[in-house]
Order: C-alpha cells, then structure tokens, then sequence
C-alpha cells in the first residue's frame, strides 16, 4: 500500500510525481527538484539553492527522535519558504511540533495511518492554539 500525507486538512495522496536527490547528490543548474535530508543533516548546506528546491524531505527514523524538527526550524531561520515534508515515525501526537517547527506535511505509511486515524491527526490540526509561546505573548 502506498503512503498517506498528512496536512491540516486530513489524510491525502502523495501528488510530487519527481524523484528525490539525496544531499551530497544534488544536480548542478537543475530547478524544480526535491531533496531527501536524513536526521544528522546539515540544513545549512542547502542554503543558496533554496530557490531551485521545490520539495525537502526530512527523514525520521524513530518517533523518539526529535533532530527532524531542528532541522525543519533551521531550514526556516535559514529562510527556506519552500515545501517541507516530515517522513518517517511521526505520530499524531507530534503533529502539532510538526507544523509548528516549520514542516507543511507528513508522510506516513498505510499502517499507521491504520492504527492513527485521520481523527487523530485532525485533533492536533489547531496547531496555532497550542503554541506556549504565542499565549504567553498574546
């Protein structure tokens, strides 16, 4: 079965019909590409080519393992405006620090969505209501 994308609006299908370039594999003037990081990654390499980037991925290999979301929010500092896409272990319950670090989607495979129902991902999709920081300023 194939993947489920995960957004505020529910569960959907995967619609980025390109490959992905892994870090030390990006093509040299090509435009329109997508780029596959892993959790050791270092987002600063991207910077200058952020304009040529439709797509980053950023891999998550164990729902204990937090890196994707430092990485997510450096892409932004660094001022990436483009796609950015969680895949991996992500749960619902991360979903809120998810989009609040910077991700647009997640990607999860069929079995997950199986056992995590789009209502329980729809449940943490006001994720602007949960932001400490934005009570504490607000």
């Amino acid at each position: 079965m194939s993947d489920v994308i995960v957004t505020d609006s529910g569960f959907g299908t995967d619609d980025w019909t390109g490959g992905y370039c892994e870090l030390g594999a990006l093509p040299a003037n090509d435009a329109g590409f997508a780029v596959d990081l892993g959790p050791d990654a270092d987002p600063a390499a991207l910077v200058g080519l952020f304009e040529r980037i439709s797509l980053i991925r950023v891999d998550f290999p164990g729902f204990a393992d937090g890196r994707g979301f430092s990485i997510a929010r450096r892409l932004r500092l660094l001022g990436y405006r483009g796609r950015l896409r969680a895949r991996g272990h992500v749960i619902a319950d991360q979903y809120a620090m998810a989009r609040r670090s910077g991700f647009d989607e997640v990607q999860i495979d069929s079995a997950l969505a199986a056992r995590q129902p789009v209502e329980q991902w729809q449940a943490r999709a006001a994720w602007q209501n949960s932001d400490y920081q934005a009570r504490l300023r607000g």
